[in-house]
């Protein structure tokens, strides 16, 4: 069975522990924990001993964890998701995420995920791409050194918002290990040319973290199941049979008002979905 998961920026008007023991409770396999202010806010007082109780709960709960990095105003209360690995001020970017690969260590996270950002107007293409490999190989070594594998997402309307643009990145830097792909099933819908199904086979061997939403072509909004274009079925086998055993995380950051029953009805569609799977023989059959 795929291992879901359900992501904390979509319960952000719960306690953490409260969002925890809702997911638990509704039979996720893990969380992918968004660092942020009322989540986890990696520069607060006492974070030594908030991580090593929540490594605790986690253990407890049963819950598997992967690190998310996209909190909105984290780092700046006025400019949204600011700054980058782009922007001028980007060591508080670099700071931020071997602060999360910090913490992913102490978890027992499967990932720490995170992406490139917007290319600021006034920084030239290939400045944004020098400050961007930079910056990512400045996080792999911390990473490398902690042992967390690092998930790297394209993201629509960003410096990398495809998958040949992470190939680009990874090229770049040097094809190492433990520098994988955070792939969002929504935005293979959104903005790749090909199949979602053909982008999940095509990145298979280095997913070391997924997120899973409803999107439509061209439009990035992350929609409940069944509201966007996803056939998941053959999302879900392809999948399966990748040989990826990590966390498969419902990604739906604008849900929070009503986060419990979201995430209900999320977990039921996809295991209906992956019950309706097909098989090889299935699809070749007359």
């Amino acid at each position: 069975m795929i291992r879901f998961g359900y992501g904390t920026n979509g319960f952000a008007n719960h306690r953490l522990a409260d969002a925890l023991d809702v997911i638990a409770d509704l039979g996720y396999a893990g969380v992918a924990l968004t660092l942020d202010h009322h989540h986890l806010d990696p520069y607060a007082d006492g974070l030594g001993p908030r991580v090593a109780k929540l490594a605790d709960r986690l253990r407890t709960l049963g819950l598997g964890v992967v690190i998310e990095t996209g909190a909105r105003f984290l780092l700046d209360p006025r400019r949204k998701h600011a700054p980058t690995l782009l922007d001028d001020d980007r060591e508080t970017r670099v700071d931020f995420l071997r602060r999360a690969v910090a913490i992913g260590a102490d978890l027992g996270a499967e990932a720490v995920s995170f992406w490139s950002g917007v290319r600021p107007a006034h920084v030239d293409p290939a400045l944004a791409w020098e400050r961007l490999v930079e910056g990512c190989a400045r996080v792999l070594d911390t990473a490398w050194g902690a042992g967390v594998p690092l998930g790297f997402e394209p993201e629509p309307g960003m410096l990398v918002e495809t998958i040949a643009g992470w190939r680009a990145l990874h090229r770049e830097l040097g094809s190492p290990t433990g520098f994988g792909i955070t792939l969002d099933i929504g935005h293979c819908r959104c903005n790749e040319p090909d199949p979602v199904p053909a982008c999940v086979e095509a990145v298979a061997g280095h997913l070391v973290n997924v997120q899973i939403d409803d999107m439509r072509r061209g439009v990035h909004e992350h929609l409940e199941f069944g509201e966007g274009e996803v056939d998941f079925p053959p999302v879900l086998r392809v999948l399966a049979d990748s040989g990826y055993r990590g966390l498969v995380a419902v990604e739906l950051p604008r849900h929070s008002h009503a986060a419990p029953t979201v995430a209900a009805q999320s977990l039921a569609f996809l295991r209906r979905a992956e019950r309706a799977a097909p098989y090889p023989a299935e699809e070749g059959a007359s």
